[in-house]
């Protein structure tokens, strides 16, 4: 039960970070290069988005 909340958790966290991108100013090479790092580092890559990443 713990890991279904804590794995929906990390989903919508994620899916906030991907809209937050997308709708950013950024130019698309920036982009890509955050997506990758949050979908290829799953737990490191959100929180150095949410650390670093956002304006």
């Amino acid at each position: 039960m713990l890991y279904s909340l804590l794995g929906l958790l990390h989903l919508i966290l994620w899916l906030i970070a991907a809209v937050e991108l997308f709708k950013s100013g950024r130019p698309l090479g920036e982009k890509v290069i955050w997506l990758l790092i949050i979908f290829l580092l799953p737990l490191l890559g959100l929180v150095l988005y949410y650390l670093i990443g956002r304006k």
